[in-house]
């Protein structure tokens, strides 16, 4: 096989005359080569997975990235990998996908790591912490922090592997029936919220309720629940919250920037040759950039059509209830990981993250964003 040096590998890509696929090859066989490794020859077997996911049929950004996931997975191997995809409640119910894939019956899944917090507690720091880092925080912190390999040695309890899916950015504070001018004003409220925002809720005298996102409108329209969050704009307005709710709360206090997730089946994902587990991780980090991009081009596009085609009054929760549900938040963090020494591992490392990356961007970002006007 052909080999290519480094500065031929990255003009090749560049100028499109070489497919990364044809460098994948050559890079294993070069490295196979160098290690002493033979034959120098790449498996050609074919697999075919199954990618069940939480997310409902069809739905945008979500279950889109799924589909594109696979897509580009069957075009950079060349078809040695094909991976069918299940939208929540085609194969099974939506919330099941943990179990399903660590019991082998699909290979692979698609989720937010919060949505297991009743069998893996310490799994919520790695979707979103209330009042916690915004999604290119949470990138840092999970790919160059140490974040990914506590992931890793979360799951493997499980038999499962985890890889960054996607992020939403920062989300709105959800849709009310309900005007929130204090507190009190949780008592009794019916929302649907996970992870740990369910748990600061609670607190704060509400009932947080876990629903999936295809349940969400007919569960507010038919008084399930009172309120829910789900991301922003862009979903929001296909959801179609603005007909059936009067207020869009802000800000997303509960989730300032959500990871999502690929998880695999250990075993099965041990099977691969290193060439197409290679591929899967190029494929998800692509797809969590297109997805955080994704939902930016679209949140702000889809905010003046819910204004200009319904009578939502967009409100903003007042500082001193704010400020409130941040002590709560602390108090649901220090109980959890009182109770659990894996979480308490998990969030220190997050914590001694998220404080540097603060401490940067009221620099940077924050002083920014104060001093511009619209």
């Amino acid at each position: 096989m052909k080999k290519f040096s480094r500065k031929t590998f990255f003009k090749g890509l560049a100028l499109g005359t070489i497919s990364l696929p044809v460098v994948l090859r050559s890079c294993m066989s070069q490295n196979n080569a160098q290690n002493g490794n033979a034959p120098n020859i790449i498996n050609r077997k074919t697999y075919k997975w199954k990618l069940v996911t939480t997310w409902p049929p069809n739905f945008p950004v979500l279950d889109e990235g799924c589909k594109l996931f696979a897509k580009w997975i069957k075009e950079m191997s060349e078809g040695q990998m094909d991976i069918a995809v299940y939208a929540g409640g085609e194969l099974v119910p939506p919330l099941e996908a943990f179990n399903t894939v660590r019991s082998g019956a699909a290979e692979a899944g698609s989720g937010a790591a919060y949505y297991w917090a009743g069998m893996v507690p310490a799994a919520q720091f790695f979707a979103s912490v209330p009042f916690g880092m915004n999604a290119q925080q949470l990138n840092a912190w999970i790919l160059c922090g140490g974040g990914l390999e506590l992931w890793e040695e979360c799951y493997a309890e499980y038999g499962l592997v985890p890889i960054l899916g996607g992020n939403t950015g920062v989300q709105m504070g959800g849709w009310f029936n309900r005007e929130i001018n204090s507190l009190e004003d949780f008592q009794g409220l019916k929302m649907r919220m996970p992870g740990l925002g369910g748990k600061v809720l609670k607190k704060a005298g509400g009932a947080p309720v876990l629903l999936a996102g295809s349940e969400l409108y007919t569960g507010l329209e038919r008084g399930i629940i009172d309120a829910t969050e789900w991301i922003g704009p862009y979903h929001d307005y296909k959801m179609g919250f603005h007909q059936i709710a009067k207020y869009y709360y802000s800000p997303g206090w509960h989730e300032a920037g959500t990871t999502l997730e690929f998880f695999f089946n250990k075993k099965k994902f041990d099977t691969l040759p290193n060439h197409l587990k290679v591929i899967m991780q190029c494929a998800a980090q692509r797809l969590n950039i297109w997805m955080l991009s994704e939902f930016e081009a679209q949140n702000g596009l889809y905010l003046e059509k819910i204004l200009a085609e319904s009578e939502v009054e967009i409100r903003k929760f007042p500082d001193e209830v704010l400020a409130q549900l941040r002590i709560y938040t602390d108090e649901v963090i220090q109980e959890l990981i009182n109770k659990d020494p894996f979480a308490k591992k998990v969030y220190e490392s997050y914590n001694s993250f998220r404080k540097k990356a603060v401490a940067w961007s009221e620099l940077t970002e924050k002083s920014f964003y104060n001093s511009i006007q619209i």
